[in-house]
């Protein structure tokens, strides 16, 4: 088969359209010259149709071959009384145009898809984060049950980040005070929210 020329090229000469008839029908027998024929008379017109299509000449041009390989494929299918050459060779051409347009919609829409499933929490994290808010509702609820001593003692060391020195300052109690209390306030955070030791 002959080097088939670029897409837009042609020879000035184009069959008409009873000799595109004809050579069709040497190309349904397998003449590769035929082809070579067909191939230059129709490229163009497919090549400008799908281009209208896809809108990107790269792509155009993968599309064109596959059609032109249709068109090689399905030769012997091709019926003179249903239409011109030129017209069968257009409806496969745009027919293969928006199938690639809507692959490339679908592949898009697909990594669209995929992105935000990316994006949502995984269910463990989820779940993590449900967890720790219950579990914090619970030491606010455990806090409730303690001492007020007990409370801003526990409060200002595990809260603020405050030494035991800093708790009894801030609080104007003596230092062992605040260690008994800080210790029987654990003790009870520890039982009420069913830790074991």
């Amino acid at each position: 088969m002959n080097q088939p020329l670029p897409f837009g090229a042609g020879r000035n000469g184009r069959p008409a359209a009873a000799d595109l008839t004809e050579i069709m029908g040497k190309v349904a027998r397998g003449d590769k010259r035929a082809f070579s024929e067909l191939y230059d008379a129709l490229a163009p017109l497919v090549f400008g149709i799908v281009v209208k299509v896809v809108r990107d000449r790269a792509q155009s041009e993968e599309v064109t071959q596959e059609v032109m390989i249709d068109l090689w494929r399905q030769a012997a299918r091709y019926r003179p009384e249903t239409g011109a050459v030129t017209a069968w060779a257009a409806t496969i051409a745009h027919r293969r145009a928006v199938d690639r347009v809507r692959s490339a919609q679908a592949a898009t829409d697909r990594e669209q898809a995929q992105a935000a499933r990316e994006h949502t929490p995984a269910f463990d994290e989820v779940t993590e984060q449900v967890e720790t808010r219950l579990e914090s509702e619970q030491v606010r609820r455990c806090l409730r049950g303690l001492t007020e001593l007990q409370r801003q003692a526990v409060t200002l060391a595990y809260y603020r980040g405050l030494t035991y020195r800093e708790v009894a300052e801030a609080l104007r109690t003596p230092l062992p005070t605040i260690k008994t209390r800080m210790r029987d306030g654990l003790i009870r955070l520890r039982d009420c929210m069913g830790v074991t030791a």
